[in-house]
């Protein structure tokens, strides 16, 4: 018997475990009954914003700081307070911030009240700092190079000010992965942080077989840099072609790269999502290696606070950190941070050649 499609209706109302379930489902009634027809919104405080419908319907949203990693008594406490003021309706940015969608007015200034009460820190809406995004580090993941978790508590410490209350030229987006497999959106942040190995990974030739597939650990590789050692029943590692990734340790243990003298991270700027006025861009490095110096950073940090002075001093209104470092131009970011330009700074990719400044003009710095 020939296979019959069922109707188009019956699949649309036939229910599945497969998948979310459709993002509608959550939107707050205010927004359901006027989607698609807003006709402005305005920031009122740097945590607070109202969206204005072309019907006159508003929605106030309420913006916090989470440390992303949330125990279960922190979520209960975050949906509790949702439930109170929001009727249950709050959601998570792409960036970790927490949103409380109000739709009563009278209800806003009692919620801030107790989340302030409560020490959530609210801000970062508009040109400000926002909530970092960043990955699991030494908390969750095998092949962490550095502690997401804490790095990330050090540099808001630093910068906190910048998103309860100071401005900068535009919004400026930090992150922080603790691996250059990158879980992260560091390649897509205005200032970001990698963690990076050093050092290719050891080689536990005794305990290989007993731990690791040759296939898969082969396959695990992106440049190919691990061939098969029969002599030893293991795997050799061509030192030229590694690029300390560690993708071969999370198949085989017996590929251990975690090295606490030389880990370290690499602070990379420029990255955008957002498409206006220029495409979104890609993160460029700026720093090539600081030191694991836990539990506070500095030279992270301090590093970092270069980066940032320097472009809320010379940027102009509206420019993202990868515009400001475009018109400049990177002799003189490297000049106006006092950041060392090292070898590592040279493109040297098979395909550079796209990217490189081919014009027989020279750009002069001041």
């Amino acid at each position: 018997m020939p296979y019959v499609i069922p109707d188009v209706v019956d699949v649309k109302q036939r229910k599945t475990d497969i998948g979310p379930p459709h993002y509608k489902n959550f939107l707050p009634p205010v927004i359901q009954k006027n989607y698609g027809d807003w006709k402005t919104h305005e920031i009122l405080s740097p945590g607070l914003m109202v969206h204005i419908a072309n019907s006159g319907d508003k929605i106030w949203t309420v913006r916090v700081a989470s440390p992303r990693l949330l125990s279960t008594d922190t979520l209960r406490e975050i949906a509790e307070l949702a439930e109170k003021y929001c009727d249950g309706y709050l959601r998570f940015t792409t960036r970790n911030n927490i949103e409380f969608l109000v739709s009563d007015e009278s209800k806003v200034k009692p919620l801030m009240d107790e989340l302030t009460a409560k020490k959530y820190m609210i801000g970062g809406i508009g040109s400000r700092v926002s909530n970092i995004v960043h990955t699991q580090g030494w908390i969750h993941c095998h092949s962490a190079a550095v502690d997401a978790s804490a790095l990330v508590k050090c540099i808001m410490d630093e910068f906190a000010d910048y998103f309860t209350t100071k401005e900068t030229p535009n919004k400026v987006r930090f992150a922080v992965a603790c691996c250059t497999n990158m879980c992260g959106a560091v390649h897509c942040s205005d200032i970001a942080f990698v963690g990076i190995h050093r050092k290719i990974p050891r080689i536990d030739h005794d305990n290989f077989k007993n731990l690791c597939e040759l296939p898969t650990t082969m396959a695990a590789c992106p440049t190919a840099a691990i061939t098969p050692d029969p002599a030893k029943k293991s795997v050799k590692i061509n030192a030229d072609k590694c690029m300390y990734c560690g993708n071969c340790f999370s198949v085989c243990p017996a590929l251990p790269i975690a090295d606490p003298e030389n880990d370290g991270v690499a602070i990379v700027v420029g990255g955008k999502v957002g498409n206006l006025r220029k495409p979104p861009m890609f993160s460029k490095l700026a720093v090539a290696y600081l030191p694991n110096n836990p539990p506070r950073w500095p030279e992270v940090v301090k590093a970092t606070r270069k980066i940032f002075d320097a472009y809320v001093a010379g940027a102009k209104k509206h420019e993202r950190v990868g515009e400001w470092i475009e018109r400049i131009g990177w002799e003189k970011f490297f000049a106006v941070t006092g950041l060392p330009f090292t070898f590592q700074h040279i493109d040297d990719w098979t395909y550079a050649f796209k990217t490189f400044r081919t014009t027989t003009q020279f750009k002069w710095t001041k």
